[in-house]
């Protein structure tokens, strides 16, 4: 009887963790990054509860692989999840479409998380494989609601509807398919009050995986009536944006309502940059847009609240990853982080708690095909294959407009032999656009190993 009882207590103290994405929103579109356009109280006050990181950047300027990173807590060029897994890309053995996804050899955050006894759920976009042996419960995940693919609309989806597929459906559970008639961002934020509710007597997880503010651009009328003073995209994306603080709103205020949220660890950010074109996002004073590395394509917002434990009304300054969400929410969960073994991110918790003022990480890497950028202190370079590298002191720089590589060969060499030689410890990439594409790209790569390794 008392094992029972100190099991109980021990699970009593173990912290409820939310996770929120957003997908595609602009690094200025919240009023807490200075937008005097956006309405996000309810995220602006969040911000003000919590810790605001000036540095967090994803491992990827696009969905798939991002969300495959911060999964993993690996960078997903390690396990060939470098291009976005979305219809008519092309795999190395040749197969298509619902055949690319998150491999099953990689352990990911759900799984880690329920081994210390927590419920876990994902509510909303899946992107990281079609197949159903890639489906969320399948991967340690004990709820699914939302939809398997990359993006979809925002209204209910009948199989007749204009380029309908399959993996756009919204699916509750494991096949049991049920769309809703209301505006998707509050379904999702409904489901997950919903798990909450049911599973608030036990730590829980759950990823709110929303698929706002993606295209495509819809929004409902009462929110468009907000923003008399945009137009177009603009004034689409403000909306959505707004719906979706409203609804955040609700679910924060569930978690005061049912006493959790002193004890729930909660972060929110984004996926990767703002598109500028799709949705009129805005980056400022970033540089860069969605699918390029430049910081407007890699540097996102990044909220952490958790009460008592990490401090209120502050901002963190050094560059963080979400490569570190899947070691900062184990060791919160109980977990002992030497037991993590392989792993890129970092347990950000004593960086927080005031334990360490060292940088949680002095490099970060990106690489797309032919591509590749790192970052090193406050030296960023990035490799082009079609013209000369560029390189940038962001301490002071930080919209990129002053490139010193030529001032700075000496700096330029020194950052492409620590690239290169991270490049060497990758997989190749599991598909690409197409096979002769790969081909030209590797035969690429290796001319320029060859040439660091001379």
């Amino acid at each position: 009887m008392m094992g029972v009882l100190a099991a109980a207590q021990a699970a009593s103290t173990k912290p409820n963790i939310v996770f929120i994405l957003s997908d595609d929103a602009g690094y200025h579109d919240f009023g807490f990054q200075g937008s005097q356009t956006m309405k996000t109280p309810n995220l602006d006050n969040l911000a003000k509860q919590g810790t605001l990181f000036s540095q967090a950047y994803v491992s990827a300027a696009v969905c798939g692989p991002s969300r495959a990173g911060l999964l993993t807590g690996k960078y997903q060029q390690r396990f060939g999840f470098e291009e976005n897994n979305v219809p008519g890309l092309m795999s190395a053995s040749g197969t298509l479409g619902d055949e690319m996804g998150l491999p099953l050899s990689e352990k990911i955050m759900p799984q880690y998380l329920q081994s210390l006894g927590y419920k876990t759920a994902i509510i909303g976009k899946w992107h990281q494989g079609n197949a159903d042996r890639f489906h969320p419960t399948k991967r340690g995940f004990d709820y699914f609601f939302g939809f398997r693919g990359g993006a979809r609309s925002y209204y209910e989806m009948k199989a007749d509807s204009p380029k309908f597929r399959q993996e756009d459906l919204l699916e509750e559970g494991f096949g049991h398919f049920a769309e809703s008639k209301q505006y998707l961002t509050d379904t999702l934020v409904d489901k997950t009050i919903e798990f909450i509710e049911k599973n608030k007597a036990q730590p829980f997880f759950t990823y709110l995986s929303f698929n706002a503010v993606h295209s495509p651009m819809e929004a409902e009328a009462a929110d468009l009536a907000q923003f008399p003073q945009l137009k177009g995209k603009r004034k689409t994306v403000a909306a959505m944006t707004l719906s979706m603080d409203r609804a955040i709103g609700r679910l924060l205020a569930k978690l005061d309502d049912l006493g959790l949220s002193d004890n729930t660890l909660l972060v929110f950010t984004n996926d990767n940059g703002g598109p500028t074109d799709s949705n009129a996002s805005n980056n400022a004073p970033l540089s860069g847009t969605k699918a390029n590395h430049l910081e407007g394509g890699i540097r996102v917002p990044f909220i952490v609240r958790w009460p008592n434990k990490v401090a209120a009304a502050k901002t963190y300054d050094l560059p963080v990853s979400t490569l570190d969400l899947l070691p900062t929410f184990y060791a919160a969960a109980g977990g002992n982080t030497t037991a993590l073994s392989n792993l890129d991110g970092v347990d950000l918790l004593p960086y927080l708690q005031g334990e360490r003022a060292t940088r949680p990480h002095q490099t970060l890497f990106w690489k797309k095909e032919n591509r590749g950028v790192i970052r090193d202190g406050d030296w960023k370079l990035l490799r082009f294959p079609d013209r000369p590298a560029e390189l940038y002191d962001l301490s002071n720089d930080i919209s990129e407009q002053n490139n010193l590589a030529a001032q700075q060969p000496a700096v330029v060499k020194d950052l492409y032999q620590k690239l290169f030689a991270w490049e060497l410890t990758l997989e190749r990439p599991m598909w690409q656009l197409k096979r002769e594409f790969e081909g030209k790209a590797m035969q690429r790569m290796d001319k320029y190993r060859n040439h660091i390794e001379d």
